[in-house]
């Protein structure tokens, strides 16, 4: 009646050896080190590990170890004041390589062989970083003004209609038509394709006019628009330089809240995050000694823009934007192959690979130029505030050697770690607006390894009390019902560790609610089992209706409490995502163990007495 099948035994055997395995690399805490990478992303090499040893034992700077971690290699520490110490020196004294400071599980190499890994700690566990970003708004109205000019601009000439002027009178874009025919072509064929404009015409005074009014929706749109962009774009670039459970979130209308648990030097982070960096591709009317006379002049010729080579020489530009960073999908470091110079493999999405398969297949054998453009920090002025400049430059004018669209190369004479830094900036996409730091804290690990220790001591005292309760009330049942207890927190380490779960305060406040759940399940069974011995029934049959007849109330229980955490991760933010996975993960753990588990135990002590007399319950 009540006996498991081998299969049952084996798999509960299974579940607990694995759960244990994966939970174990959480015991082996972390270590500071110092993270050193060269500056052409090269491999870090045994010489440079050994310089580095030298560096640090003719300063007497105290390490454990230094190891190669992939390309790069790592100083493993025992405090952070030695980790410090450290950094600056070889920041310092090391030519050719960045060091950043860091946090390093220490698992063991075989367990990390078999997939195991600490669970990821939460800015208020582990330390590291909080930004808080404003998206300058200003610059978002002017970006899609100037997207809106371009576009109907490329339309007119397109459909060979001839304008006199089309300009931006505060939200009102203007454009002039020679005729009252021009004016209604316009309007008939292209008015549909920008709904974010109003459009009017006015015909008086000799004046054709058609004029587009951006209104407070659309600005509003803009401005949503604008914000939701840069989140995207901040996401992957932290994706990019590798942040383990990043927190990227907006906060009101224009801001943005960047957390980076385990990141203690903030100088890459900023860089990443900060930079504007994007690409334009546009024809070329005039470069060499033809752009140097008009130079000369001083007057830049009509739809055109001067630019400025990396040589310094200067270049005229068709004002048309074919392709920007916007439309990229896919930007690689690699090798061109016929000159062996370093460059960068462009994929652009299907909006902007029309547009370059168009204009290359009208302009083969004329040039292209390729501008690079940045938003460069120039310091903070008297109220603190951080000022930039921009940069403008032509990094490239080719030659247009045949018809392409999505795929093609763009060079510029670039060094490797140039063109590895541009294809991270280009993969991870341009910011819709710029956008200031405006706050930054540092919170170091010392904070939060306060943090987990308290934590950790709230999940003991409560286990604690749990497991004497449980003992004390039910006796037998109750050392049984603290076995699946103990088990079920240890499978829901591993089950947080296997799936890469950031584990925060409120994180730690779910796995203590879920211990207090857990047991739950089993005093409804065991209440069953007792009231069922009260009935009359047999010691083996109080057993089995125990649990069978107590299952859906459980289920019922726990199902309700899984839709609770469910709606908490979707609509939540932060901390309480944290919260309901912990939650979530435990509900699923202990339905396991209260009732497969503990049943298995039960069955192994006493489902093979025929004649039970008495029950420890």
């Amino acid at each position: 009646m009540n006996r498991y099948p081998a299969w049952k035994y084996i798999l509960v055997l299974v579940v607990m050896v694995l759960g244990g395995l994966y939970a174990l690399p959480n015991i082996y805490g972390q270590s500071p080190v110092v993270q050193i990478t060269a500056e052409d992303d090269n491999p870090v090499t045994p010489a440079t590990m050994s310089r580095v040893e030298r560096l640090l034992n003719e300063a007497n700077i105290e390490h454990d170890a230094v190891i190669a971690d992939g390309d790069s290699a790592v100083v493993k520490f025992s405090d952070l004041d030695a980790q410090l110490l450290a950094q600056e020196l070889l920041d310092r004294d090391l030519a050719g390589h960045d060091a950043a400071m860091n946090l390093k599980p220490n698992v063991p190499e075989w367990l990390e062989n078999l997939g195991g890994r600490a669970m990821n700690l939460g800015l208020d566990l582990r330390g590291g970083v909080h930004f808080l970003l404003e998206v300058d708004m200003t610059k978002a109205e002017e970006n899609k003004k100037k997207q809106l000019r371009n576009d109907i601009t490329a339309a007119l000439i397109k459909l060979k209609i001839p304008k006199t002027k089309i300009l931006w009178q505060d939200n009102r874009l203007v454009v002039g038509f020679r005729d009252q025919a021009g004016l209604e072509q316009a309007s008939e064929q292209i008015e549909d394709d920008y709904t974010e404009l109003n459009w009017s015409t006015n015909s008086g005074g000799g004046e054709y006019e058609w004029v587009g009014l951006l209104n407070e929706q659309s600005l509003l749109a803009i401005k949503e628009n604008a914000l939701n962009q840069n989140l995207t774009t901040l996401r992957t670039r932290v994706n990019e330089i590798g942040v383990a459970e990043p927190i990227i979130q907006r906060q009101g209308v224009d801001r943005i809240v960047v957390q980076l648990p385990g990141v203690q030097d903030t100088t890459k982070a900023k860089a990443i995050l900060d930079a504007t960096a994007t690409l334009e591709y546009r024809a070329t009317h005039s470069y060499g000694a033809e752009a140097q006379r008009t130079y000369q002049t001083g007057r830049t010729p009509p739809g055109t823009t001067l630019y400025f080579e990396s040589n310094g020489q200067p270049i005229y530009l068709n004002n048309r934007v074919i392709a920007t960073g916007n439309q990229l999908t896919g930007a690689q470091a690699t090798i061109d192959q016929q000159t062996g110079q370093h460059a960068v493999n462009v994929q652009l999405n299907s909006i902007g690979a029309a547009r370059m398969l168009e204009f290359t297949k009208n302009n083969t054998g004329n040039f292209m130029g390729v501008v690079f453009k940045e938003r460069i920090p120039i310091g903070k002025n008297d109220d603190g505030v951080m000022q930039y400049r921009d940069s403008e430059e032509v990094i490239s004018n080719a030659r247009i050697n045949g018809v392409f669209s999505n795929r093609f190369q763009t060079t510029g004479g670039f060094t490797q770690k140039e063109a590895n830094e541009l294809a991270l900036l280009l993969r991870a996409g341009a910011l819709a607006a710029p956008v200031q730091i405006v706050e930054e804290r540092t919170i170091g690990p010392s904070l939060g390894q306060d943090n987990i220790d308290k934590g950790v001591k709230s999940v003991q005292i409560g286990l604690a009390l749990v497991l004497v309760f449980m003992l004390v009330y039910y006796r037998m049942f109750g050392v049984i019902a603290n076995i699946a207890l103990t088990v079920n927190v240890v499978l829901m380490v591993a089950c947080l560790s296997l799936f890469g779960a950031t584990l925060t305060l409120p994180g730690i406040a779910g796995i203590v609610l879920t211990v207090g759940m857990a047991v739950d399940a089993n005093v409804l069974i065991f209440e069953r089992i007792k009231e069922e011995m009260r009935d009359g029934n047999t010691i083996q049959g109080s057993i089995k209706s125990g649990y069978d007849k107590a299952f859906s109330t459980i289920a019922d229980a726990n199902v309700t409490t899984f839709i609770a955490a469910v709606v908490l991760f979707a609509f939540g933010t932060g901390p309480i995502k944290g919260f309901a996975v912990t939650l979530s993960v435990g509900i699923v753990t202990s339905m396991f163990t209260a009732i497969v588990l503990s049943r298995a135990i039960v069955n192994l002590i006493y489902g093979r007495q025929k004649k039970l007399q008495s029950i420890s319950i």
